[in-house]
């Protein structure tokens, strides 16, 4: 009899059904028993990795490194430590799921101040009157003239980062919301309204600026709320709340112009920015000091323009005059203004040798300030960042608000996960103790387990399949679609016993049964729809996850249930 049973359970349909989007969904899960290696987060662009043409995966394409000259990379700690011994200008081979590479390390300089001074020369420009014609006019004369600045020194300071991020590699496909693994969180709003197609470049150009800022783990998506306003919501793994705010509450439009001609702009007509010691850090020609009462630091980097920026530049300069300078040198007459979000940060002499030349190749600087030499030189280098970022990346398109920035320990989602396995394994058990008690049939409480366990792997297996982030409100979500699914498998399980001393066939009692379901199911996905506008996408993922798991088991799990109550209850 039994053996009958579990024939007819094998060969129905919706059995099978049940049993493919199972194995589907575990293939999607993808359980891992070996997690050795580390996982490549990010690639920084311009970086030796990146030239070795080491790429940043997405999603579930991203690589892991198994070994690097030929030591094995068990974990973090090992990656770590084979890097901590290699050497400048060492050649390392890395080994990874998709490849070896072969990678020519770079030595890293960095410019320390001496309790030393030094006189050098340097240009001014002063503004005098002259009578021509008999008009005065206001002209600008080159000068050179001579300051005491403190004695900097350049040394060698290891190894310059490979622009490799790694991380732990996961025990399966789930990813993990930032509740879960820690970060922050950022709700942003545009200026002003904007279409569809100028959020998806706002999302992209977010992505980009990230990324090359060396975040990685990041996650963009629009939102919006019931009254129609426009939100993006950035979760970032490991950054701090001045990073965030330097990188998305500005707009970063820079300009280059020379007079009232604008040369180049940032993204589009740079193709190259130069980010390694040679040649960009802290400008040696010009040396920390103090300006006004405060500690001035310079730094200066390469930059790469289009052929036709170079041109423009080429055109701005044709009908400059040449000032004189000192004995080696000379200038044009108008400077390079350089605009950050519409506020001038700089400005450079121009050489004469570039009049009317479309020079591709050129230095950008700045400065950095501070109470002390110290301050002023990380300063100095922090802004450095963030210029080549936005020199890399563009302007965003629209101009961005803070509405809200969440800060979350990592520690802390590592033990709510710790503590959410704990308690949802006491809550199934706890269900299925009452069901027992309840029913007192194991014929019964198995296939209510059984269907418990294949609705929740199921769940993830979509979470899985379309790179939804599990976090606190997908947990939610998930907890109310297996406990609908248990009480649809109650309702039956009651038809079918209460059925089987009547007289209408199988058919009639689970046609009672579903219309029961059905109409809780619609009143559900009613209910969770306003959800996925409300709270500027805060709650997407409590909606999302409750309408999936519900329609999951609508369409799937219970139709499955039916068949084998009705199997294992009939005679």
């Amino acid at each position: 009899m039994i053996k009958e049973k579990l024939k007819k359970l094998i060969r129905n349909p919706r059995i099978i059904v049940l049993l493919i989007v199972i194995f589907l969904s575990i293939v999607a899960i993808r359980p891992r028993l070996n997690t050795e290696g580390v996982l490549i987060k990010n690639v920084l662009s311009n970086s030796t990795a990146s030239a070795s043409g080491i790429l940043p995966g997405k999603g579930n394409s991203k690589e892991v490194i198994f070994s690097i000259n030929n030591k094995k990379i068990a974990d973090i700690s090992d990656y770590y430590e084979v890097m901590s011994n290699i050497k400048p200008n060492q050649s390392i081979q890395i080994k990874t799921s998709r490849g070896i590479y072969r990678i020519i390390t770079r030595e890293r300089l960095e410019t320390v101040l001496l309790n030393e001074t030094e006189n050098i020369i340097v240009s001014d420009i002063i503004k005098e009157n002259m009578t021509v014609n008999g008009t005065i006019v206001e002209v600008e004369n080159l000068v050179n003239k001579t300051v005491s600045v403190p004695k900097t020194k350049t040394i060698s300071a290891g190894v310059e980062d490979i622009g490799l991020r790694v991380g732990k590699v996961p025990g399966s496909n789930i990813k993990m919301g930032l509740d879960l693994q820690g970060g922050t969180r950022v709700l942003l709003q545009p200026e002003e309204r904007v279409n569809q197609e100028d959020i998806i470049s706002l999302i992209d150009n977010i992505k980009e600026r990230m990324n090359t800022f060396g975040l990685s783990d990041i996650v963009v998506r629009n939102a919006g709320d019931l009254s129609g306003n426009q939100y993006i919501l950035v979760e970032i793994a490991g950054a701090t709340e001045e990073d965030v705010r330097e990188l998305l509450a500005k707009q970063g439009k820079f300009e280059a112009k020379i007079g009232n001609y604008t040369v180049f702009v940032g993204g589009r007509d740079i193709t190259y920015v130069c980010r390694s010691s040679e040649c960009s850090g802290i400008d040696p020609r010009t040396p920390c000091g103090v300006f006004n009462n405060e500690w001035l630091c310079r730094f200066r980097f390469s930059i790469s323009l289009t052929q036709d920026a170079a041109q423009r530049q080429a055109e701005a300069t044709e009908n400059l005059q040449i000032i004189p300078g000192d004995s080696s040198s000379s200038y044009l007459s108008e400077r390079l203004l350089l605009y950050l979000d519409d506020r001038k940060v700089d400005e450079l002499s121009i050489g004469s040798e570039l009049k009317g030349k479309a020079v591709t190749d050129i230095q950008i600087s700045g400065s950095g300030a501070g109470i002390n030499q110290q301050d002023a030189f990380n300063n100095a280098l922090d802004n450095m960042k963030r210029l080549q970022t936005i020199l890399i990346t563009g302007s965003l398109p629209i101009k961005l608000n803070i509405i809200q920035i969440d800060n979350i320990s990592a520690f802390l989602g590592k033990e709510f996960v710790r503590n959410a396995l704990t308690v949802g394994l006491i809550a199934f058990l706890s269900v299925v103790a009452v069901i027992f008690v309840s029913y007192r049939k194991p014929v019964v409480v198995i296939p209510i387990a059984i269907t418990m366990i294949s609705e929740l792997i199921t769940l993830l297996g979509v979470a899985s399949l379309i790179g939804w982030n599990i976090d606190l409100a997908a947990i939610a979500g998930i907890i109310i679609a297996i406990g609908t699914g248990v009480d649809h498998q109650i309702v039956i399980t009651d038809e079918a016993l209460k059925g089987s001393a009547r007289i209408y066939n199988w058919k009639e009692r689970f046609k009672n049964a579903f219309f029961i379901i059905m109409g809780t199911f619609f009143t559900v996905v009613v209910a969770m729809f306003p959800l996925l506008f409300a709270g500027a996408g805060l709650l997407k993922g409590f909606a999302l996850t409750t309408i999936i798991g519900v329609s999951i088991g609508v369409f799937i799990t219970r139709p499955a249930y039916s068949v084998i109550i009705e199997i294992l209850l009939s005679d």
